[in-house]
């Protein structure tokens, strides 16, 4: 016996993505309604070898289905995951709205897929920001050894994450840069992204921060322990799919880089690639389309005691949204509805 699943979004990139994920990973559906709004309403989408036509969320009744997966923003998930919620559906969220709500659980499942349980206060569990979630899969197992009191993170973050209008506008401009009569009139970000790398991800806040900085400290904080501290600089790079991030990590105790490379590669959801050689590392072209967040260039930090780095990758349109999200909704069918 299966669920009866609903994907809200399920014409843009993430909601794609998840319809993909659904069907790849088998996922016991017995009854899927694909949702979008009204000016895309009609619009048919893949589900494995079936062909499926949106529906009006603005009309759609909740009531009777066991969980809706949503790909369509804060102000719209604003006002459509209370309804759903409250007609009995769970919500798993893909915005940024409930993430800091302390009745809501921010769930990445190989780190704190426990914390599922806490759904039933709202009936919603949110689904991190992508940056955080492929860092803290990383995290956790070296914090369970170790212990990590502090975090530094620089990210390298792909036009995706923007939607696809970002992604448009990145091919737009590598073009108009071989055409001298075409004008580059950034859109989507405030400076050209092609050829270019742009520090400037989410609006700006008082302390000089960006959100998507305080994002990463925040959630970091909620998914893994409130004492690790953490500092972030995110990065807007010219890449289509795949966020990279270079992290230095400090720990209270001393974690050899050997034993932190075994470790990595027996945690969960993680792929570790790390030769010291040429091209002995993962970069995000090579992890678009996969499911695991990749580990490269695991180093001892001889400049603090007890410092390691690495360089983390993977897909953002996977595990940074859509995969994150199924794999919520494994642990939610598994661990709480339990039909499949």
């Amino acid at each position: 016996m299966g669920y009866k699943v609903v994907v809200a979004g399920a014409t843009g990139n993430v909601g794609r993505e998840m319809l993909n994920i659904l069907a790849e990973r088998e996922f016991p559906v017995d009854e899927l309604a694909v949702l979008a709004s009204r000016r895309s309403l009609g619009t048919e989408v893949s589900f494995g070898d079936k062909t499926l036509t949106t529906q009006d969320i603005d009309t759609f009744d909740f009531s009777g289905w066991d969980m809706a997966l949503f790909a369509i923003g804060s102000d719209a998930t604003k006002k459509y995951a209370p309804i759903a919620a409250k007609a009995g559906c769970v919500v798993i969220d893909n915005s940024s709205l409930y993430r800091y709500d302390p009745d809501v659980p921010l769930i990445v499942p190989e780190v704190n897929a426990d914390a599922i349980h806490g759904y039933s206060k709202k009936n919603i569990i949110a689904n991190p920001n992508c940056s955080t979630a492929q860092m803290v899969v990383a995290l956790k197992p070296l914090h369970d050894r170790a212990k990590i009191k502090r975090v530094v993170v620089s990210t390298y973050q792909s036009v995706s994450g923007s939607g696809k209008e970002a992604m448009d506008e990145l091919w737009d401009q590598t073009k108009a840069v071989y055409n001298p009569t075409s004008e580059i009139k950034p859109k989507v970000y405030t400076k050209e992204i092609a050829f270019n790398v742009i520090p400037h991800i989410d609006v700006f806040l008082e302390d000089g921060s960006t959100k998507e900085e305080w994002k990463m400290v925040a959630e970091t904080k909620k998914i893994v322990d409130p004492s690790i501290k953490v500092t972030a600089t995110c990065v807007r790079v010219p890449v289509f799919v795949g966020h990279s991030e270079a992290i230095n990590l400090e720990f209270e105790d001393f974690l050899d880089e050997d034993e932190a490379r075994d470790i990595l590669r027996e945690a969960p959801g993680i792929m570790v690639i790390d030769k010291r050689e040429d091209g002995g590392y993962v970069t995000p072209k090579e992890c678009v389309g996969d499911f695991a967040t990749f580990i490269s260039r695991i180093r001892q930090d001889s400049t603090v005691e007890n410092g390691l780095n690495l360089w983390c990758v993977s897909d953002n349109l996977r595990k940074g949204a859509a995969l994150n999200a199924v794999q919520i909704a494994e642990v939610l069918g598994r661990e709480v509805l339990k039909k499949g």
